[in-house]
């Protein structure tokens, strides 16, 4: 049997040097890590993952809970890819287990992760309330950071963007740009981050004296087909509207299609604005105008502070993750400019 003293003679440097490379030591250097990883290679080294764990009571692991029905949105991809990298960049491994469809199925996929030994878990809940949330944090030792949530009893173990207020701004600027009759699509009835925005449109309105008109505003769940389904049910049943807001950038461009079948030309007739900044908004045409949520900055800062917490660390504060409206082509001066 291969062990960790083999590779240490094989590599040229001490069993210790081996131990804090598996673990993900940073203060190994590059050219060391990798004679090692040479070695482990050469020699058939698989270290026992199980009494590694138990001798450290770490099993380098980070755990994610994300609920499937997200998988397809803007955030899960910017999610998985900067967790995934900053893994990798300490050594770590990710976990990921599946939410399903109910708050009970989050609640057990934080379970299964927990039982799993992993160092940490991520969520990005779905399902479960604040309550439930900051009761999970209450019972478990591991540290639990919760994305696109704001906590209240342990604010520490939140981190989201302000939606209502990117929201309010940018239905603002509309308004500063002569549109008074803005129609807007909202995501998913229970999703916290659909209210949000919608919080936010109504706010911008009122703020401004504009009434806010009910037969304006359509429901969607976040995808295309429910932006162009919303955006023809606007058309239909709606006063005129000189922009129109849809609370992602997925249902604005299943909205534009809707628009241009009913013979509208964008930005001319039309103004559309999105949300999320997804990479397809620039090639868009016309290039779409959306509100840039800082996802990367807001996940690389949860991961830093979890790992910051475990290795007992200072904590990080928690910064002002800020969205920035990107003015492209798609809206226009409306009638009251």
């Amino acid at each position: 049997m291969v062990t960790m003293l083999d590779v240490a003679k094989k590599a040229g440097v001490s069993k210790a040097t081996v131990s804090r490379v598996l673990t993900g030591n940073n203060y190994v250097s590059k050219t060391t890590r990798e004679r090692v990883f040479w070695a482990i290679e050469e020699i058939g080294y698989r270290p026992n993952l199980l009494a590694r764990q138990l001798a450290t009571n770490k099993s380098q692991c980070i755990g994610l809970v994300v609920t499937n029905t997200l998988y397809s949105g803007p955030y899960f991809s910017e999610l998985l890819f900067q967790t995934a990298t900053m893994m990798e960049k300490y050594g770590r491994q990710l976990i990921m287990a599946d939410g399903k469809h109910s708050a009970e199925e989050e609640r057990e996929a934080i379970q299964f992760l927990l039982d799993l030994r992993c160092d940490a878990v991520i969520i990005y809940p779905r399902f479960l309330s604040i309550d439930a949330l900051e009761s999970i944090i209450e019972q478990h030792e591991q540290p639990i950071m919760v994305v696109n949530r704001t906590l209240h009893q342990h604010s520490d173990n939140g981190i989201c963007a302000d939606h209502q207020q990117h929201s309010c701004d940018a239905v603002k600027y509309l308004i500063t740009q002569g549109h008074h009759d803005i129609a807007f699509i909202c995501g998913s009835a229970n999703s916290p981050t659909g209210t949000s925005r919608l919080a936010g449109y109504r706010q911008a309105l009122a703020e401004n004296g504009i009434p806010c008109i009910d037969s304006l505003i359509a429901v969607g769940n976040w995808t295309y087909d429910s932006g162009y389904t919303a955006t023809k049910a606007l058309l239909q049943q709606a006063p005129t509207f000189s922009a129109l807001v849809a609370s992602n950038d997925d249902m604005a461009i299943g909205a534009a299609k809707a628009l241009r079948e009913h013979g509208f030309v964008l930005p001319q007739d039309i103004s559309l604005l999105g949300f999320d900044d997804l990479p397809m908004a620039s090639w868009f045409y016309p290039p779409l105008t959306t509100v840039h949520v800082p996802v990367a900055e807001m996940i690389k800062y949860t991961l830093e502070k979890l790992l910051s917490r475990l290795e007992g660390e200072t904590l990080l504060p928690v910064p002002d993750f800020k969205g920035e409206l990107i003015i492209r082509d798609s809206v226009s001066k409306g009638p009251a400019a």
